[in-house]
């Protein structure tokens, strides 16, 4: 099947076709983390509770891969709906470059910094060890990490999700399977412990980038030997990262709230973190069709925004809100009937699994509103405008989320904490619809005229 043209096809079946095949690859990019939690909790809830206090470090390093392929995307997308594919392949190598060299440069200061990082994040003697084990190998192999992300955001420029998804799968089964094998010390392996987990991590991220870099060269053809001069480089990394810091800055506000949430939750003690861990996993999977629907608004709106057709950017942004609400109201009643299952799988410990459950049945009842969030700050990006899209993850962060949580805490203890987590959640959606939803309208009537900027 050819795949949907973003400028031409209806809007709902062309958003429906692309985030189809995207939802096992998202979804695989979720199961790296919950195997992960899995297999590390049978370990017991201290490596448990020191895999939690790596989760948000974990993001903000997904984070800077997220901006930086968005940046990518949305400069690729734009150039491709105006035809100019020559640029979109120059676009694409030097961004490549330029994450390779960020995350060379990130992955040092990490490793010098660990002890004191995750000291300020209220770890302890008997959590650090762990810790500082797990994250030197993440740290370690960051660049195979984030390199794929850039592969795979170039592929979405094109349309072509099927093959980052059948990409992604593959690679956490993958994951899955060496998860047991490193951890455990299963056949000739050693035991490596919480430090297996992230090899298992590492190796299979790096399988997925010679694959994916593959596609791009050898079939886009959107890689090029011709680099440019400094100057010429250095213009488009530029371009790449006046979209991919702010987008990158609304990525990382994420696990930035999820650290001060953790340090929120630390005061009550290891297994609340645990619990509080292994539910903040949990519901990674149950957000990972707005995960999906997100990475593809980007280069949906960059494509037709490069085609000035400003009305099928308004219809795209109201199609996938609905998408979004609807999907946030599946997941609440799942978790509603079978929370108590589901978080006994990450761990039996019953401190563990009442914190788990009680995160799951308030914090879901926001997910749809949640994913709305993330969606309006993909629009932005796609738009050009990444400044808006910061603001949308800040405005959730400061505005709603912190403070609500700390007064939740103060009212109620933990539940209060997570009933101001889900309260926040609800507030950001709505502001983030609205602030969109108005941005799109304005440029709409005179979309065709403004919305084709000259290519550098």
């Amino acid at each position: 099947m050819p795949k949907p043209s973003m400028t031409s096809d209806p809007v709902a079946p062309a958003l429906f076709r692309l985030v189809l095949p995207m939802i096992p690859g998202t979804m695989s990019i979720v199961l790296f983390n919950l195997a992960d939690t899995y297999f590390v909790g049978q370990l017991g809830a201290l490596p448990l509770a020191a895999m939690s206090f790596s989760f948000p470090v974990v993001l903000i390093s997904g984070g800077i891969a997220m901006g930086l392929g968005i940046g990518t995307s949305a400069r690729v997308s734009h150039e491709l709906g105006a035809g100019n594919r020559a640029a979109a392949a120059e676009i694409a190598t030097r961004a490549h470059l330029l994450a390779f060299t960020l995350t060379v440069a990130l992955a040092t200061v990490g490793l010098l910094l660990i002890d004191p990082l995750f000291r300020l994040m209220g770890a302890d003697a008997g959590t650090l060890p762990l810790i500082r084990e797990y994250m030197v190998v993440w740290f370690v192999g960051l660049p195979f990490v984030v390199l794929p992300m850039i592969g795979i955001n170039v592929l979405q420029s094109t349309g072509n999700t099927t093959i980052p998804g059948m990409v992604l799968t593959s690679t956490v089964l993958l994951n899955i399977g060496l998860d047991p094998v490193l951890i455990f010390g299963l056949g000739p392996f050693p035991e490596m412990g919480i430090a297996g987990a992230a090899w298992a991590t590492v190796i299979a991220r790096g399988s997925s980038f010679v694959i994916v870099f593959g596609v791009v060269a050898l079939r886009e053809h959107l890689f090029t030997a011709r680099l440019g001069s400094w100057r010429e480089i250095t213009a488009t990394w530029g371009r790449i990262l006046k979209i991919g810091v702010p987008a990158a800055a609304a990525n990382i506000l994420l696990p930035i709230s999820m650290g001060v949430v953790t340090r929120m939750v630390s005061q009550f003690g290891t297994d609340a973190v645990a619990g509080f861990g292994a539910a903040t996993r949990i519901e990674s999977f149950a957000l990972v069709f707005t995960l999906a629907l997100s990475m593809i608004v980007t280069p949906f709106v960059g494509q037709n925004m490069g085609a000035g057709k400003g009305e099928r950017i308004e219809s795209g942004v109201r199609i996938t809100a609905l998408f979004s609400l609807a999907w946030g109201a599946m997941a609440f009643v799942v978790f509603l009937s079978a929370a108590p299952p589901i978080a006994r799988a990450f761990n039996n410990e019953p401190e563990v699994v009442t914190v788990t459950v009680q995160y799951l049945r308030i914090v879901a009842l926001s997910y749809g509103l949640l994913g709305i969030v993330n969606l309006a700050a993909a629009a932005f990006n796609g738009l050009h405008t990444p400044g808006r899209a910061a603001a949308v993850a800040a405005t959730r962060l400061f505005m709603f989320l912190i403070p609500l949580a700390w007064a939740g805490r103060a009212i109620a203890e933990l539940p209060g904490l997570f009933w101001g987590v889900s309260v926040g959640n609800v507030g950001a959606g709505i502001v983030a619809y609205l602030w969109i939803t108005r941005r799109v309208r304005s440029m709409t009537p005179r979309s065709a005229a403004v919305s084709r900027p000259s290519s550098p």
